[in-house]
């Protein structure tokens, strides 16, 4: 390795490179092999178009414009990150863009590297995927979030406690004329109010699903402002195709999302009105059921649980049935003391198996919100 590790992070114009969106400020943070941090670097960067969600990056027009393009600081960017391995938080988001801009100028970055959010999960017990929520786990500082250079700094101290466990990767190889472009600094600092989702996304559980979290880190971006545009979930799409996500597994994803979001909402034992309006706009953008996730939710299934359906739902019933068998649930076809769950195609049935639920105080939901579970169970393959 020899050169020690760059720690990159990029802030953009969108979520993806596919459509046209571009690299607007650039951050490397170096750290030796030892752990120690040697020296960082950090420039705007002028995408010759609109600045994309001002809101929640907090570039300036003004500061851009006077910010080099990505031609003139490739050369410098290139040698910060020739010959170390390159490191970043979701490594894949920054990977797409980072392809996307030296793609533009003939240039091949085909990298590979360490993505902290994995590292993070693996080695210092982070539950949560965030950056913020890698970092309180750990118990780095995090400065100012969608700011390139705080947040390579705070992927870099993640990556200073999880530095003995690493093993070998290949560094960067990467040769583009350096130019006389100089770096331009932000002309303000960036601040902004969290509201509700911005403050929740930083305690969502982690999934199984192979690519899940990546894609689900750069659905926290989408709905860091409570919209998702036309142009974004095509990018959602885009990420989703990158990352070898089918419909069936994204959907899987947005409904256990959309739970999650729900769990945390309901940890102070209430979910005010407030908090129920984002949740049903959130599941409107995901295309998800919202009634069962309003409802209080305490029941968690594992394997061997007895579940029951009752009501002509959407999917034939045997679909259902074979969807549980194969994520090692039992299904009877009577509800007893014993069920764990209760199936529904409308949790406010009157049915004879609905009615025995409620006596015995089972959960009833519906199959949008079991299909959510079931991901849970599965990782998502449900």
């Amino acid at each position: 390795m020899g050169n020690g590790y760059a720690v990159v992070d990029v802030e953009t114009t969108g979520l993806s490179p596919g459509h046209h969106h571009r690299v607007i400020e650039v951050a490397v943070v170096h750290v030796d092999e030892s752990g120690r941090r040697t020296d960082e670097w950090c420039t705007l960067v002028n995408p010759r178009r609109d600045l994309g969600a001002q809101h929640v990056h907090g570039i300036s027009a003004a500061d851009a414009r006077r910010a080099p393009d990505f031609a003139g600081i490739a050369g410098e960017l290139a040698a910060r990150l020739c010959g170390r391995v390159l490191v970043a938080h979701n490594l894949s988001f920054d990977l797409r863009f980072l392809s996307a801009e030296f793609a533009r100028l003939g240039h091949e970055f085909a990298a590979s590297g360490l993505c902290t959010m994995e590292l993070a999960g693996r080695f210092l017990g982070a539950s949560s995927r965030s950056l913020a929520a890698c970092c309180s786990a750990a118990g780095v500082s995090m400065g100012t979030a969608h700011s390139a250079l705080h947040d390579a700094r705070a992927c870099a101290g993640l990556l200073m406690r999880c530095l003995e466990r690493v093993g070998d990767v290949s560094p960067v190889r990467l040769e583009v004329p350096r130019s006389s472009a100089f770096a331009v600094q932000r002309s303000q600092g960036h601040s902004v109010e969290q509201h509700f989702l911005s403050k929740l996304v930083r305690l969502l559980p982690r999934v199984e699903t192979p690519g899940g979290d990546e894609y689900l880190d750069v659905l926290d971006r989408a709905l860091v402002d409570r919209h998702l545009s036309v142009d974004e979930q095509e990018e959602l799409l885009d990420v989703a195709c990158a990352l070898g996500l089918g419909l069936p597994e994204v959907m899987g994803l947005h409904r256990g999302y959309l739970a999650a979001l729900a769990e945390a909402a309901w940890e102070d034992g209430v979910v005010s009105a407030d908090e129920q309006a984002d949740l049903r706009l959130v599941a409107s953008l995901l295309g998800v059921d919202v009634s069962d996730v309003l409802r209080r939710r305490s029941v968690r299934l594992s394997l061997g649980d007895l579940v029951v359906f009752t009501g002509e739902m959407r999917e034939p019933r045997d679909v259902w049935e074979s969807r549980a068998l194969s994520a090692g649930l039992e299904v009877k076809g009577g509800v007893t003391k014993k069920t764990a769950l209760v199936i529904a195609a409308d949790p406010d049935s009157m049915s004879g198996k609905a009615d025995k639920a409620r006596t015995y105080g089972i959960p009833i939901v519906s199959e949008d919100l079991f299909a959510g579970m079931l991901g849970e169970l599965t990782g998502g393959h449900a």
